[in-house]
């Protein structure tokens, strides 16, 4: 039985040196990010049975069974997947996962998958990891859309990418205007925004808008556009309209679009717009206007938008100060790719010199049935296993995947504390197996002695 002592000994010895190699490997990566500490469980091993057991008789009662362990064993080790905390950083590429799931990245050509957004842009523009890998999503075309039911790719982010002038179609307008009697006597109000609006080569028109009360007509006006004349032929300022439009306004202070004249017309969001304007009635005033909507047939027109009634940003009639502007419109300059945000879907929207933005791409995450059967790489890249199952690709905050938080970093979830407490087990552990050792041998050196 001193060689049965032994061998238990050297395997707790063996077992026990594998669970302080685990304790190192998670102190060591206690500011690794995205890493997930892991932990060791042991089992013991085929027992060996001395005598079997007997059953109960009616003139003595049943014998358990005698046996004797033969030591421990490592039975596997498991990853503490609890999300580590949150550190906000600033940068504009790092991305944290909050919730389930993976970034996914080609590593010369093999798809792995990890949880350390600490991501940067090589030379080419693309997405990187720390090690170089790729990381993988949709790329949205031209006009901003992204397909993420196609297959995933690269993701690259255009530095200095220039986006060309787009000419105005639509003017949103908002705020409100001085309440008005109607009363013959009175001053009419008269209330003036401008805006600038935009051509095909993104060459800036101021659009002036005046509204003027009409005497004689309770919470109404009227509302007539301009803009400057720069061909020296025609009338300057060049009117919108042939003659000017009138909107009225219910008790309440609301848009009353059926009053108004002519009667204003419903947009499928809910919003009313004035009389469209085709821009053929303004190309004398020496603007490169387009004659169709770019990449289309359709005609040019400009569009005066009201949002709806009771919503946020109407336009109102209330006895206050008058705080009517033209909002802004859908057209602008060329500019070029200065900044980039990534939202919580994982979408990277681009910002641009002009002022506007424009989706770039969005990126993916996979998630898996048992995340904890993933085969560790090394450098914080898992790769999938028969035992993770098949990794279910989509867009972040869809299924069961978290969110993503740009500008900010999952910390290793390692507790130190409980760390420290293990490494006191493990090398007491280890100490008592020497410790067998140590009196088998004495034992062993008694028996020779006798003998």
């Amino acid at each position: 039985m001193t060689q049965q002592s032994i061998l238990s000994a050297v395997s707790g010895i063996q077992s026990n040196q594998t669970y302080l190699d685990s304790i190192a490997n998670n102190i060591a990566n206690v500011n690794t990010n995205g890493y997930k500490s892991e932990s060791v469980q042991f089992q013991d091993l085929l027992a060996q049975q001395l005598t079997g057991a007997s059953a109960p008789t009616a003139t003595a009662g049943g014998v358990d069974p005698i046996a004797i362990g033969s030591g421990v064993q490592i039975g596997t080790t498991q990853l503490n997947l609890n999300e580590g905390s949150l550190e906000t950083t600033g940068q504009a590429t790092d991305v944290a996962i909050d919730g389930n799931g993976y970034l996914v990245v080609n590593n010369n050509g093999q798809q792995l998958y990890t949880r350390d957004g600490a991501l940067t842009q090589d030379a080419n523009g693309n997405l990187v990891t720390a090690s170089g890998g790729l990381v993988q999503g949709w790329m949205a075309n031209g006009s901003g859309t992204v397909n993420n039911s196609a297959p995933i790719g690269n993701i690259k982010i255009p530095t200095g990418e220039s986006i060309g002038a787009t000419p105005s179609t639509t003017f949103t307008l908002g705020g409100n205007l001085p309440a008005w009697s109607g009363s013959a006597t009175a001053t009419p109000p008269t209330v003036t925004t401008t805006l600038n609006g935009y051509d095909a080569l993104g060459d800036a028109i101021p659009v002036t808008l005046t509204f003027t009360g009409v005497p004689g007509h309770t919470n109404t006006y009227t509302v007539q556009g301009s803009i400057p004349n720069q061909s020296g032929s025609g009338p300057n300022p060049t009117p919108l309209w042939s003659s000017p439009q009138q909107i009225a306004f219910t008790s309440s202070g609301q848009l009353d679009p059926t009053n108004s004249s002519p009667q204003l017309n419903l947009n499928p969001d809910g919003s009313y717009s004035l009389a469209s304007i085709p821009v053929t009635t303004l190309t004398g005033a020496g603007y490169n206007f387009p004659t169709d909507v770019p990449g289309t047939t359709t005609p040019l027109t400009w569009s005066f938008n009201l949002p709806a009634p009771n919503s946020a940003g109407a336009v109102t009639q209330y006895a206050s100060s008058s705080s009517l502007q033209l909002q802004g419109t859908d057209g602008h300059t060329s500019g070029t790719l200065s900044g980039f945000s990534i939202a919580k879907d994982g979408t990277i929207t681009g910002s641009f010199s002009n002022g506007t933005t424009l989706a770039l791409g969005q990126i993916a995450l996979a998630d898996f049935a048992n995340p904890g059967g993933l085969a560790d790489q090394g450098g914080g890249l898992y790769s999938s296993s028969p035992n993770s199952g098949q990794p279910l690709i989509g867009v972040p905050g869809a299924g069961a995947r978290g969110q993503l938080l740009g500008g900010q970093l999952e910390q290793s979830n390692v507790d130190l504390g409980t760390e420290l407490t293990n490494l006191i087990n493990a090398q007491e552990a280890y100490t008592a197996n020497t410790k067998v050792l140590t009196a088998t041998n004495a034992v062993i050196q008694a028996l020779e002695a006798v003998q």
